[in-house]
C-alpha cells in the first residue's frame, strides 16, 4: 500500500470518529471487540474484569454494564469489587477506540 493509500485509510478513521449524530447502542457494540482489544493491550486485568460484560443500555453519555452472566460462573467470574477502580482503564479504551466520553455505571 502507497503513502496516498494509508492517508485515506486513516483519514477514513478519524472521520469516522466525527459525531453526525448521537451514538447508539448497536454503534458501541459494533466496534465493543476493539475496546477490549484495546483495554487488553493497555491492561489486561482491566480486560479481565470487564471482557464478559453485556451492553445493557446506553443514555445520554451513560453505559450501563450487565454482568448477570458471568455470575453465574461463581466466584471464577466475580470481579464486583475490582471493577470500580479499573473503571478508568476502560473509559479511556473506549474513547481511544470509538471518539466518545461516557459514565459507566453497572446492573
Amino acid at each position: 500500500m502507497d503513502w496516498r493509500a494509508k492517508t485515506l485509510v486513516v483519514l477514513f478513521f478519524e472521520l469516522a470518529k466525527v459525531k453526525f449524530a448521537p451514538m447508539e447502542l448497536d454503534q458501541i457494540r459494533a466496534q465493543w471487540n476493539q475496546v477490549l482489544d484495546a483495554l487488553e493491550s493497555e491492561n489486561r486485568v482491566a480486560w479481565i474484569a470487564y471482557f464478559d460484560a453485556r451492553l445493557s443500555s446506553f443514555d445520554n453519555g451513560v453505559l450501563t454494564l450487565d454482568f448477570s452472566d458471568s455470575r453465574k460462573f461463581a466466584t471464577s467470574h466475580e470481579y464486583s469489587e475490582t471493577r470500580p477502580n479499573l473503571k478508568s482503564a476502560l473509559q479511556v479504551a473506549i474513547k481511544s477506540t470509538i471518539g466518545i466520553d461516557v459514565e459507566i455505571i453497572e446492573q
